[in-house]
């Protein structure tokens, strides 16, 4: 069945109803143009707060509606039904929305920051090699970046897919899961994975250096992309300032994404010491890395059909 018609279709769109609505000037006036946005809790957030944003776009006769989802196939959901223009993902949910037909367009990518995903244990973990993995419960994010980084990590160490037991399961029901010894190890990224290593002293059996580049992606419409190329470029480099900023600043950056999250600030010091900052437009370079998760994805069988990532790319590609 497509992904995309999933009984949450109907709470999708209720939630991004708001967001859809025209904004009414005095004279009850459309403006010439609207930038649709939906972020998870994160970077986007700080943009959000800070305004700049609006001001950039403001001489473009461009207005900004924002819509928070929790998850980056919620937000790929709401693109296919049309309720957003843009969002923020990591590498594999746009792999899964491609594949089901959704209309996106990738326009921007962070540089790679594989520090900032891990496979943890619990601290007397038996576990010490991915070889020790065999046969064992793996919990982890069913289409998430998470879901990539153990295909290559088995793949790697010489195991199979199959080899391990996967139990698919969201960040929190993960952890929770982790605690009571439901699973035997965990992948996860951050600040979930900072948040364990804090508060459950699990143990980093080893992160992704070396196996995948754990990209964030930003993404739009094809025909938004397409049509909008002007606002596009100015979003995206209001992103890369923020994270310039970020990269010098990166105690206040943890204050702010702290409060944001609701996360005490050991564990932002933690996930924000060890991330990469950095996001430039997409090219055809960046692209044939997506390609080659689409094709592993595919000979798994974990899409139905095999995919042109290029097919993803809006006009004008480097």
């Amino acid at each position: 069945m497509n992904q995309f018609s999933s009984p949450r279709r109907l709470l999708i769109q209720g939630l991004a109803a708001a967001a859809a609505l025209p904004a009414l000037g005095a004279w009850g006036q459309k403006p010439a143009r609207e930038l649709r946005i939906g972020n998870q809790k994160g970077p986007l957030s700080l943009l959000k707060g800070r305004g700049t944003l609006e001001k950039r776009l403001a001489p473009l006769g461009v207005s900004v509606k924002w819509t928070e989802f929790n998850a980056g196939p919620v937000q790929l959901e709401a693109l296919n039904l049309g309720s957003i223009d843009f969002g923020d993902v990591g590498e594999a949910p746009p792999i899964f929305a491609q594949a089901a037909g959704a209309p996106l367009a990738y326009v921007a990518a962070t540089v790679p920051r594989p520090a900032s995903e891990a496979l943890l244990v619990p601290k007397g973990s038996a576990i010490r090699t991915v070889s020790d993995l065999k046969c064992k419960k793996v919990g982890l994010n069913k289409g998430s970046n998470v879901h990539y980084f153990l295909v290559k990590l088995l793949e790697q160490h010489g195991l199979a897919y199959g080899d391990v037991q996967t139990a698919f399961l969201p960040p929190a029901d993960a952890r929770a899961a982790f605690e009571k010894g439901a699973i035997d190890a965990w992948l996860i990224w951050d600040p979930f994975l900072a948040s364990a290593e804090k508060t459950l002293d699990a143990r980093v059996l080893l992160d992704a250096s070396g196996v995948v580049a754990n990209r964030g992606y930003y993404f739009s419409s094809l025909d938004y992309a397409n049509r909008h190329p002007d606002v596009i470029r100015v979003l995206v480099e209001e992103i890369n300032r923020l994270d310039q900023w970020g990269s010098a600043h990166k105690g206040d950056y943890a204050s702010e994404l702290a409060g944001v999250l609701g996360l005490p600030r050991p564990v932002l010091d933690l996930t924000v010491g060890r991330l990469q900052f950095g996001t430039v437009p997409i090219n055809k370079a960046i692209l044939a890395e997506q390609q080659k998760i689409a094709d592993s994805f595919y000979a798994l069988k974990l899409i139905p059909k095999k995919i042109n990532v290029l097919d993803a790319a809006a006009a004008g590609l480097a």
